[in-house]
């Protein structure tokens, strides 16, 4: 029997099929000084994006003696040290597949309400404004998706938008993917100076620097969309601002920020801006499927 401890929250049913396994489940949050004292009772981990586990942590947990496994319930792992948790005999393992479709989604959604301006009018039909000169808008067909970073999310981003008739470009730190000969493939200068809409997905900078700066906004198309739904700090939030507030940009969709909940109430409040509190796995059946991915998970410890 594993004693698990999921501080984000798990699925219903994850839960229960666990239960059943005979595994014995606690869904509770820790600050990360409760967090190093509460782990050393548990046999494996299940975070989400709030909780970091970080060198602190994880040596409170190895000298602990008991954590086996941390699990991020989720795609990205920047948010646990996991080399150092490796070294010190504890796994790491995610759950890759679990909500790239739902995430794509998020940015299509983003992407749509800004080329149409769903999200503003929503705003200012319920103050008495009639904006319909005002609000013309563009279509998504025809115009250049620029992905930076051509993992999971972004091959699914890709299928969605090919369906409405975008052209897409991607970018990739590992080169060209020779499985995707359909979409092309550039330096990620050349796509800035290329693509209309512009979305992340890559992890966080391990300088804790932005990847898209003043200087690689500057690079961008005058009117392009940048929409970020990847990891907050991966763009400048105040070269951002800069931009929109210029017309150098003609809009943002942004799901996760440089602090959460986001206090940048600028950027929140910009017309031009639409927002989500970091939602791209929030649907039921990401999160039925991330439950199902932990549980396969835990099986094979």
């Amino acid at each position: 029997m594993l004693k698990i401890l999921a501080t984000d929250g798990l699925d219903k049913s994850a839960v229960k099929e666990l239960e059943a396994l005979g595994h014995e489940v606690h869904e509770q949050f820790y600050e990360p000084e409760d967090l190093k004292e509460a782990l050393k009772d548990y046999d494996v981990v299940v975070v989400r994006s709030a909780t970091k586990v970080r060198e602190p942590i994880i040596d409170a947990a190895a000298e602990g003696g008991r954590l086996k496994m941390i699990i991020r319930a989720g795609v990205g792992v920047d948010n646990i040290d996991v080399k150092y948790a490796e070294d010190k005999g504890i796994k790491v393992r995610n759950t890759p597949n679990s909500s790239s479709a739902s995430v794509a989604e998020l940015v299509l959604g983003h992407m749509l309400s800004l080329a149409r301006f769903v999200g503003i009018s929503n705003v200012t039909m319920r103050n008495g404004e009639w904006n319909k000169k005002k609000y013309k808008g563009v279509e998504l067909a025809g115009k250049t998706l620029g992905l930076v970073g051509f993992g999971r999310i972004s091959h699914e981003l890709a299928k969605k938008a090919s369906a409405l008739g975008m052209n897409v470009i991607y970018t990739n730190r590992s080169g060209p993917k020779d499985d995707y000969p359909q979409y092309a493939y550039m330096e990620l200068d050349e796509l800035l100076k290329k693509a209309d809409f512009v979305s992340i997905h890559t992890p966080a900078m391990k300088d804790g620097k932005a990847l898209i700066d003043a200087e690689k906004i500057a690079q961008m198309k005058d009117g392009a969309y940048l929409i970020n739904c990847a990891r907050g700090g991966v763009v400048d939030e105040t070269a951002l601002l800069k931009a929109l507030n210029s017309g150098k940009l003609s809009g943002a969709g942004i799901d996760v920020f440089e602090v959460e909940p986001a206090k940048n109430t600028d950027l929140l409040n910009h017309p031009n801006v639409s927002v989500t509190p970091h939602i791209g796995g929030s649907t039921s059946e990401a999160q039925m499927r991330i439950g199902e991915e932990v549980v396969e998970v835990i099986k094979s410890l």
